[in-house]
Protein backbone atom coordinates (compact mmCIF):
# COMPACT_ATOMS: atom_id res chain seq x y z
CA UNK A 1 0.00 0.00 0.00
CA UNK A 2 2.44 2.31 0.89
CA UNK A 3 4.69 1.26 -2.25
CA UNK A 4 1.51 2.41 -4.48
CA UNK A 5 1.76 5.76 -2.84
CA UNK A 6 5.17 6.08 -3.43
CA UNK A 7 4.46 5.27 -7.19
CA UNK A 8 1.52 8.14 -7.20
CA UNK A 9 3.46 10.87 -6.38
CA UNK A 10 5.39 11.72 -9.22
CA UNK A 11 2.46 11.07 -11.41
CA UNK A 12 0.40 13.99 -8.51
CA UNK A 13 3.38 16.55 -9.19
CA UNK A 14 3.36 16.06 -12.32
CA UNK A 15 -0.04 16.85 -12.76
CA UNK A 16 0.77 19.85 -10.51
CA UNK A 17 2.87 21.23 -12.67
CA UNK A 18 0.70 20.77 -15.53
CA UNK A 19 -2.08 22.75 -13.79
CA UNK A 20 0.22 25.42 -12.58
CA UNK A 21 2.52 26.56 -16.01
CA UNK A 22 -0.94 27.34 -17.82
CA UNK A 23 -2.05 29.69 -14.89
CA UNK A 24 2.18 31.10 -15.07
CA UNK A 25 1.81 31.90 -18.56
CA UNK A 26 -1.60 33.81 -18.21
CA UNK A 27 -0.37 36.02 -15.65
CA UNK A 28 2.70 37.06 -17.78
CA UNK A 29 0.66 37.60 -20.94
CA UNK A 30 -2.04 39.39 -18.68
CA UNK A 31 1.18 41.60 -16.99
CA UNK A 32 2.49 42.10 -20.63
CA UNK A 33 -0.76 43.75 -21.53
CA UNK A 34 -1.07 45.52 -18.75
CA UNK A 35 2.39 46.57 -19.02
CA UNK A 36 1.76 47.50 -23.09
CA UNK A 37 -1.59 49.34 -21.85
CA UNK A 38 0.44 51.46 -19.42
CA UNK A 39 3.07 52.40 -21.82
CA UNK A 40 0.62 53.26 -24.81
CA UNK A 41 -1.25 55.77 -22.06
CA UNK A 42 1.97 57.47 -20.82
CA UNK A 43 3.09 58.03 -24.44
CA UNK A 44 0.11 59.19 -24.80
CA UNK A 45 0.22 61.96 -22.63
CA UNK A 46 3.59 62.79 -23.52
CA UNK A 47 2.20 63.21 -26.80
CA UNK A 48 -1.05 65.36 -26.06
CA UNK A 49 1.42 67.73 -23.61
CA UNK A 50 4.11 68.07 -26.62
CA UNK A 51 1.32 68.68 -28.81
CA UNK A 52 -0.11 71.44 -26.36
CA UNK A 53 3.54 72.89 -25.68
CA UNK A 54 3.82 73.04 -29.41
CA UNK A 55 0.27 74.83 -29.93
CA UNK A 56 0.88 77.50 -27.46
CA UNK A 57 4.31 77.78 -28.68
CA UNK A 58 2.72 79.09 -32.08
CA UNK A 59 0.51 80.76 -30.38
CA UNK A 60 3.51 82.41 -28.61
CA UNK A 61 5.10 82.85 -32.33
CA UNK A 62 1.74 84.11 -33.54
CA UNK A 63 1.27 87.33 -31.01
CA UNK A 64 5.37 88.19 -31.63
CA UNK A 65 4.61 87.94 -35.13
CA UNK A 66 1.75 90.36 -34.65
CA UNK A 67 3.79 92.79 -32.33
CA UNK A 68 5.93 93.29 -35.04
CA UNK A 69 3.99 94.09 -37.48
CA UNK A 70 2.19 96.61 -35.75
CA UNK A 71 5.59 98.02 -34.35
CA UNK A 72 6.63 97.94 -38.22
CA UNK A 73 3.14 99.73 -39.31
CA UNK A 74 4.11 102.45 -36.34
CA UNK A 75 7.58 102.51 -37.50
CA UNK A 76 6.55 103.59 -41.09
CA UNK A 77 4.15 106.23 -40.35
CA UNK A 78 6.74 107.91 -37.79
CA UNK A 79 9.40 107.74 -40.93
CA UNK A 80 6.50 108.78 -43.16
CA UNK A 81 5.05 111.28 -41.16
CA UNK A 82 8.47 112.98 -40.43
CA UNK A 83 9.21 113.01 -44.31
CA UNK A 84 6.27 114.41 -45.04
CA UNK A 85 6.62 117.20 -42.66
CA UNK A 86 10.51 117.70 -44.11
CA UNK A 87 9.17 117.96 -47.61
CA UNK A 88 6.31 120.47 -46.54
CA UNK A 89 9.08 122.52 -44.94
CA UNK A 90 10.89 122.43 -48.37
CA UNK A 91 7.85 123.44 -50.01
CA UNK A 92 7.32 126.29 -48.04
CA UNK A 93 10.50 127.90 -48.04
CA UNK A 94 10.81 127.13 -51.70
CA UNK A 95 7.44 129.37 -51.91
CA UNK A 96 8.59 131.75 -49.39
CA UNK A 97 11.96 132.09 -51.75
CA UNK A 98 9.83 132.04 -54.98
CA UNK A 99 7.28 135.24 -52.94
CA UNK A 100 10.56 136.78 -52.33
CA UNK A 101 11.92 136.98 -55.93
CA UNK A 102 8.23 137.57 -57.85
CA UNK A 103 6.31 140.47 -56.20
CA UNK A 104 3.39 141.67 -57.94
CA UNK A 105 1.39 144.69 -57.14
CA UNK A 106 -1.99 142.85 -57.64
CA UNK A 107 -2.95 139.74 -59.83
CA UNK A 108 -4.54 140.36 -63.19
CA UNK A 109 -7.25 138.78 -64.75
CA UNK A 110 -6.83 135.89 -67.74
CA UNK A 111 -6.14 137.88 -71.11
CA UNK A 112 -6.12 141.15 -69.24
CA UNK A 113 -3.50 143.42 -70.85
CA UNK A 114 -0.22 144.48 -68.42
CA UNK A 115 -1.00 148.04 -67.62
CA UNK A 116 1.96 150.13 -68.97
CA UNK A 117 2.41 153.55 -66.43
CA UNK A 118 3.81 156.34 -67.95
CA UNK A 119 7.07 157.65 -66.54
CA UNK A 120 6.94 160.99 -64.46
CA UNK A 121 7.60 164.48 -66.61
CA UNK A 122 11.32 165.24 -66.14
CA UNK A 123 11.92 168.12 -63.34
CA UNK A 124 13.16 170.43 -65.02
CA UNK A 125 15.65 173.56 -63.17
CA UNK A 126 14.59 176.97 -62.86
CA UNK A 127 16.63 178.79 -65.92
CA UNK A 128 18.96 180.88 -63.09
CA UNK A 129 19.62 176.92 -61.54
CA UNK A 130 22.56 175.17 -63.59
CA UNK A 131 22.97 172.13 -61.95
CA UNK A 132 24.14 168.64 -63.84
CA UNK A 133 21.70 166.00 -64.44
CA UNK A 134 22.81 163.08 -62.47
CA UNK A 135 22.51 159.63 -64.61
CA UNK A 136 20.41 157.29 -63.34
CA UNK A 137 21.55 154.28 -61.04
CA UNK A 138 22.76 151.35 -62.34
CA UNK A 139 21.63 147.97 -60.40
CA UNK A 140 24.46 146.12 -59.91
CA UNK A 141 24.31 142.45 -61.60
CA UNK A 142 24.19 140.74 -57.91
CA UNK A 143 20.81 142.15 -57.44
CA UNK A 144 19.51 141.33 -60.59
CA UNK A 145 16.82 138.27 -59.53
CA UNK A 146 16.28 135.13 -61.43
CA UNK A 147 13.48 134.37 -64.17
CA UNK A 148 10.75 133.28 -62.28
CA UNK A 149 9.81 129.93 -62.47
CA UNK A 150 7.05 128.91 -65.45
CA UNK A 151 4.17 127.32 -64.28
CA UNK A 152 4.93 123.92 -66.22
CA UNK A 153 8.30 123.66 -64.28
CA UNK A 154 6.71 124.04 -61.01
CA UNK A 155 4.57 121.52 -61.34
CA UNK A 156 7.25 119.02 -62.70
CA UNK A 157 8.72 119.66 -59.74
CA UNK A 158 5.65 119.24 -57.27
CA UNK A 159 5.31 116.24 -59.30
CA UNK A 160 8.81 114.87 -58.50
CA UNK A 161 8.19 115.56 -54.71
CA UNK A 162 4.63 113.62 -54.77
CA UNK A 163 6.49 111.14 -56.15
CA UNK A 164 8.75 111.12 -53.12
CA UNK A 165 6.02 111.70 -50.50
CA UNK A 166 4.38 108.33 -51.50
CA UNK A 167 8.08 106.65 -50.87
CA UNK A 168 8.69 105.28 -54.45
CA UNK A 169 12.06 105.98 -54.59
CA UNK A 170 13.14 104.55 -57.89
CA UNK A 171 10.08 106.53 -59.60
CA UNK A 172 11.56 109.99 -57.71
CA UNK A 173 15.11 109.47 -58.81
CA UNK A 174 14.09 109.38 -62.32
CA UNK A 175 11.20 112.19 -62.21
CA UNK A 176 14.29 114.18 -60.21
CA UNK A 177 16.36 113.55 -63.29
CA UNK A 178 14.26 114.17 -65.75
CA UNK A 179 13.63 117.38 -64.45
CA UNK A 180 17.17 118.71 -64.27
CA UNK A 181 17.57 117.72 -67.87
CA UNK A 182 14.65 119.63 -69.20
CA UNK A 183 15.52 122.56 -66.23
CA UNK A 184 19.01 122.95 -65.95
CA UNK A 185 18.77 126.55 -64.51
CA UNK A 186 15.60 126.47 -62.47
CA UNK A 187 15.35 127.76 -59.55
CA UNK A 188 14.41 124.54 -57.80
CA UNK A 189 17.31 123.45 -59.57
CA UNK A 190 19.47 123.18 -55.94
CA UNK A 191 16.53 121.32 -54.22
CA UNK A 192 15.67 118.77 -57.00
CA UNK A 193 19.54 118.25 -57.26
CA UNK A 194 19.41 117.57 -53.14
CA UNK A 195 16.15 115.50 -53.25
CA UNK A 196 17.73 113.54 -56.49
CA UNK A 197 20.20 112.39 -53.93
CA UNK A 198 18.57 111.88 -51.05
CA UNK A 199 16.70 109.10 -52.66
CA UNK A 200 20.08 107.33 -54.18
CA UNK A 201 21.32 107.51 -49.87
CA UNK A 202 17.73 106.26 -48.91
CA UNK A 203 17.96 102.95 -51.06
CA UNK A 204 21.82 102.66 -49.83
CA UNK A 205 22.94 103.94 -53.44
CA UNK A 206 26.32 105.41 -51.68
CA UNK A 207 28.15 105.87 -55.06
CA UNK A 208 25.52 107.90 -56.85
CA UNK A 209 24.27 110.12 -53.93
CA UNK A 210 27.72 111.07 -53.09
CA UNK A 211 28.64 112.23 -56.44
CA UNK A 212 24.84 114.11 -56.55
CA UNK A 213 25.52 115.31 -53.35
CA UNK A 214 29.13 116.50 -54.87
CA UNK A 215 27.62 118.63 -57.54
CA UNK A 216 25.24 120.43 -55.53
CA UNK A 217 27.72 121.84 -53.60
CA UNK A 218 29.90 122.29 -56.71
CA UNK A 219 26.99 124.03 -58.17
CA UNK A 220 25.33 125.78 -56.16
CA UNK A 221 27.35 127.06 -54.02
CA UNK A 222 24.85 129.71 -52.08
CA UNK A 223 22.19 127.10 -51.80
CA UNK A 224 19.86 126.55 -48.49
CA UNK A 225 20.69 122.65 -49.18
CA UNK A 226 24.39 122.71 -49.22
CA UNK A 227 24.59 122.08 -45.31
CA UNK A 228 22.44 119.43 -45.66
CA UNK A 229 24.01 117.93 -48.81
CA UNK A 230 27.63 118.66 -46.88
CA UNK A 231 26.31 116.54 -43.94
CA UNK A 232 25.06 113.72 -46.25
CA UNK A 233 28.48 113.89 -48.47
CA UNK A 234 30.14 112.91 -44.24
CA UNK A 235 27.58 110.63 -43.54
CA UNK A 236 27.88 108.92 -46.86
CA UNK A 237 31.79 108.29 -46.03
CA UNK A 238 31.05 107.11 -42.60
CA UNK A 239 28.66 104.35 -44.53
CA UNK A 240 31.46 103.50 -46.65
CA UNK A 241 33.70 103.49 -43.32
CA UNK A 242 36.25 105.93 -44.88
CA UNK A 243 36.60 107.51 -41.41
CA UNK A 244 39.27 109.95 -42.65
CA UNK A 245 36.88 111.57 -45.26
CA UNK A 246 33.92 111.52 -43.22
CA UNK A 247 35.94 113.64 -40.18
CA UNK A 248 37.26 115.99 -42.77
CA UNK A 249 33.49 116.58 -44.08
CA UNK A 250 32.02 117.00 -40.99
CA UNK A 251 34.86 118.99 -39.13
CA UNK A 252 34.27 121.51 -42.36
CA UNK A 253 30.76 121.46 -42.03
CA UNK A 254 30.89 122.99 -38.46
CA UNK A 255 33.16 125.04 -39.05
CA UNK A 256 31.65 127.01 -42.11
CA UNK A 257 27.46 126.45 -40.62
CA UNK A 258 28.23 126.84 -36.93
CA UNK A 259 25.23 126.62 -34.92
CA UNK A 260 23.18 125.06 -37.73
CA UNK A 261 21.21 121.71 -37.00
CA UNK A 262 23.37 120.41 -39.98
CA UNK A 263 26.64 121.44 -37.77
CA UNK A 264 24.63 119.83 -34.59
CA UNK A 265 24.23 116.36 -36.45
CA UNK A 266 27.66 116.82 -37.40
CA UNK A 267 29.36 116.90 -34.07
CA UNK A 268 26.78 114.09 -32.99
CA UNK A 269 28.28 111.83 -35.44
CA UNK A 270 31.57 112.84 -34.93
CA UNK A 271 31.35 111.68 -31.19
CA UNK A 272 29.30 108.63 -32.09
CA UNK A 273 32.74 108.33 -34.35
CA UNK A 274 34.88 108.65 -31.41
CA UNK A 275 33.17 106.68 -29.45
CA UNK A 276 33.10 103.61 -31.69
CA UNK A 277 36.91 103.69 -31.87
CA UNK A 278 36.82 105.22 -35.62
Amino acid sequence: MRLRSLRMAPVAVLLTLFTATPALAISKQELATRIDNLERKVESRSLVDMLNRIEQLQMDVQQLRGAIEVQGHTLEDMQRRQREIYLDVDRRLQQLESGQLVQPARPLAPGADIPVTAPPPPTVAPPTATRPIAPPPTAPASAVAPPAPSGAEQAEYEKALAVLREGRYADAATTFSQFLTSYPGSTYADNASYWLGETYYVTRDFDRALATFGKLATNHPQSPKLPDARLKIGFIHYEKKDWASARKELDGLIADFPGSTAARLASDRLARMKKEGH
